[in-house]
Order: C-alpha cells, then sequence, then structure tokens
C-alpha cells in the first residue's frame, strides 16, 4: 500500500499554518525515531462518545492542536450525527486531518464527498455461524462486500477491524481481507487494535508477520497478559514494550494510533497518559539499541566498513531513514 497526503490533509496542514495553531511536540523526540511514531503522526482514536468532559468539535479540536497531535479517527454515537458537518470544519480550521471514521453512515459519506474527504472507514470484521473456515471466510466477505463497494466509489479506504469473535483474530482478518481483494477490492486493509489483542500478546510477531501486507493503522494500548484492565495507558504494562520493539523491527511504517477509551477520564489527561508513557518507552528503546550498536561497533576491525555505521547516527528501526525523505508524504492514499 502506498502513503501521501490527501488533497483535504495538505489543504489542512497549509491552513492550519496560516492560522498559526501548529503547537510544537510536547516532548524532544530523537531524530532516529521512526516518524510514524512522532506525535505529531500518531492518530487520537476513542476520543468523542469516551470523553468524560464531553467536548463538542472545536473544543476537541484545540485540544489536539493543545498536545501536539494532527491526526485524529472519528468514533460517535447516533447523537454526534448532527454534529459530524462542524467536526469537519472545526478540523480544518485547526489543521487537523480526519484520518478515520467508525463504521458507516450515509451522512458522513455525502459530507466526506462535499468536503473532498478520504477518510480510512474502519468496520468490525464479522464472525458468520458456518462451519467450514471457507465458507465463513466467504461469508464475512459477502457481508462486508457493499462497504467494499461504496468505499470503493468515494475512494476512502476500508480497514476490518479486530473487534474479539472469530472476525477478530489475525488468520481470519487475512482471509476476508485477501477473499475481498480477490473480489476487485483493493482498497481493503486490516486496522489491528493492541486492546482487542490481548490473546495474540504470546504469538505476536508470527501474527504481525502475517498481517504486515494488509495492515493500514495499529492501533496501541498497554497490555497485561490477563487483559485486567483492558484498557491501559502506554508504558503500564507487561507486554507493550516488546510488542511495539517488534513492530518496529517489522519495518511497519503506517499510521499508529493511541486511544482514550476510558469514559471516567477526560480525554486530554488519557491521551497525555499514552503520549507521555510512548516517549518513555521509545526512549528506553532508542538507549537499547544505541547500547547494542556500540557492542557490535567494538567487535568489528578499526578499519572494517562496517565499524564506520554502527552507532553513529543510524536511523533505529528498518524505516527510520527512509520515512525521514518522505515525512510529509506518507498519510493517505491509501493508509
Amino acid at each position: 500500500m502506498r502513503f501521501a497526503f490527501s488533497a483535504h490533509a495538505m489543504r489542512a496542514a497549509l491552513a492550519g499554518s496560516l492560522l498559526g495553531v501548529f503547537s510544537l511536540p510536547l516532548f524532544a523526540e530523537s531524530p532516529g525515531r521512526p516518524v510514524n511514531l512522532a506525535s505529531d503522526q500518531l492518530v487520537a482514536w476513542c476520543i468523542v462518545p469516551f470523553d468524560a468532559s464531553k467536548r463538542g468539535p472545536e473544543e476537541r479540536a484545540k485540544m489536539l492542536v493543545d498536545l501536539g497531535l494532527t491526526r485524529s479517527a472519528y468514533d460517535w454515537r447516533e447523537q454526534h450525527v448532527a454534529e459530524f458537518e462542524e467536526e469537519i470544519l472545526a478540523y480544518q480550521k485547526h489543521g487537523i486531518e480526519f484520518f478515520a471514521f467508525w463504521d458507516a453512515h450515509d451522512r458522513a459519506f455525502e459530507l466526506f464527498q462535499k468536503h473532498d474527504l478520504h477518510p480510512q472507514i474502519w468496520k468490525t470484521a464479522p464472525s458468520p455461524a458456518e462451519d467450514a473456515q471457507p465458507n465463513r471466510v466467504a461469508a464475512a466477505a459477502s457481508v462486508l462486500e457493499p462497504l467494499a463497494k461504496r468505499t470503493a466509489e468515494i475512494d476512502c479506504p476500508l480497514g476490518l477491524y479486530n473487534h474479539g469473535g472469530w472476525g477478530g483474530e489475525p488468520e481470519n482478518l487475512i482471509a476476508v481481507c485477501k477473499e475481498l481483494r480477490g473480489r476487485g477490492y483493493d482498497h481493503v486493509g486490516i486496522v489491528y487494535n493492541f486492546h482487542h489483542g490481548h490473546g495474540h500478546i504470546a504469538g505476536w510477531e508470527q501474527s504481525l508477520k502475517a498481517m504486515l501486507p494488509y495492515l493500514i493503522c495499529v492501533n496501541l494500548n498497554g497490555m497485561n497478559a490477563s487483559g485486567d484492565p483492558k484498557i491501559l495507558g502506554i508504558g503500564k504494562g507487561e507486554h507493550e514494550e516488546a510488542m511495539i520493539r517488534s513492530l518496529i523491527d517489522s519495518g511497519y511504517d503506517g499510521p499508529i494510533g493511541i486511544i482514550d477509551h476510558r469514559d471516567h477520564l477526560d480525554t486530554r489527561e488519557s491521551l497525555l497518559e499514552n503520549l507521555t508513557g510512548l516517549d518513555a518507552l521509545l526512549n528506553r528503546l532508542e538507549s537499547e539499541k544505541s547500547h547494542e550498536d556500540a557492542s557490535e561497533e567494538e567487535k568489528q576491525p578499526v578499519d572494517s566498513p562496517m565499524a564506520e555505521h554502527h552507532g553513529h547516527g543510524v536511523p533505529w528501526g528498518k524505516h527510520a531513514a527512509h520515512h525521514h525523505q518522505h515525512h510529509h508524504h506518507h498519510k493517505q492514499h491509501n493508509h
């Protein structure tokens, strides 16, 4: 899949710079950090119905700017339908990319066309009742096919979202995605959520490797094997550090999200907790990488070509150097 700015994202960025609404990152981020993990590239997710402060569109956009975030995935309930366009306009005003939209709604699709938006559409992968695996895959694809057709018509990537059940298992997400692509819907991918993946922790590296060609977004979360609590700040769990390290080492260079999803917390507080925890976690991983490089350098002969490369500004992660060249060209299409 290819990553580039949508026309709206470029206009929003220009509008934001002209208005002077962009804020500096909250943290001093290493130049070697993968670009998709820079704070201004992260996607804020589950920040509308779950906000204890019940912000409206304008307040929400200002909050994101204040945190140095420039991308939002929009989740909603019926009471938010009347605010869809207000949300879009607030994002445009403040330079926020309308990155993704939960589920499907005719009014939203009309507005996306009106405002030339092409967000990812995130939809739970279904869990059909058929017994045989090929039949379940075909049935799930058939359920999703009308939405696949509609999203193709409005040029929006469709992300199959793991949300538990048969449809939330990596191998089944892949199978349904492949089935839909085989039917001509090449814009279909996978949105993988840590907070719905506690059962995948032990086999994460294998699942990640298999999903990698299909991933269009990964949403992070603190991860305990027990899944208790289900939603946990990044850096406060037992396993997310290793999982994030594997994600980086895999070369995945697509979008990454952080979540609120805790309706007892103010969304700003929740997002800030995740930003702070992720920054500390990445700093630890960067430090470990530097020590590994230094140790490797000591093993090399002084006149070895390899000695020139270890520990001397080599970007961390397989994709950091490539993406520093393309920092302004990796958003949509397709995520």
